[in-house]
């Protein structure tokens, strides 16, 4: 499972040119998940995401949480986290985990996320989205369930 986590002061999504999903200051995610991802790696990925120290105190430093700040998340499927790019033009997305499966998976994680008292507004699972955000920093952290 992969994660790009983006801190930021707004993010919204559209689908048809409609406001599907939006939040003010909080995190927004871009979720990818494997083919060898299991639900153990949804419920760790959920508890680091809530709980990383990456909101800063009165002094500039990353000592306040998500969860401890009382911020949204905002989560978007993005299948493409795991294209390979190794061979040829055209990226591959084998590694990627089928459609039902993922979209399971990606209301499951976003359960985990809710478990945890965060509340979470997502985009719609396989649609085409776009996102409009105000990256606050900025800051950007990948996560991958494969190295924590």
């Amino acid at each position: 499972m992969r994660v790009v986590i983006q801190r930021v002061k707004k993010a919204e999504v559209f689908v048809n040119n409609r406001l599907i999903s939006s939040i003010d200051t909080g995190l927004l995610l871009f979720v990818g998940f494997s083919i060898d991802d299991s639900e153990e790696d949804l419920k760790k990925a959920a508890s680091k995401i809530v709980n990383l120290r990456i909101f800063e105190d009165n002094y500039g430093k990353f000592n306040f949480s998500l969860k401890d700040k009382g911020f949204k998340i905002l989560c978007v499927s993005q299948f493409t986290l795991y294209a390979d790019l190794k061979k040829g033009r055209r990226p591959s997305f084998e590694e990627s985990l089928e459609y039902e499966k993922a979209q399971i998976y990606f209301d499951t994680f976003c359960k985990y996320i809710e478990m945890e008292g965060v509340e979470v507004k997502r985009g719609i699972f396989g649609e085409k989205m776009l996102v409009y955000l105000e990256n606050w920093g900025p800051a950007t952290f990948i996560l991958d369930t494969q190295q924590i």
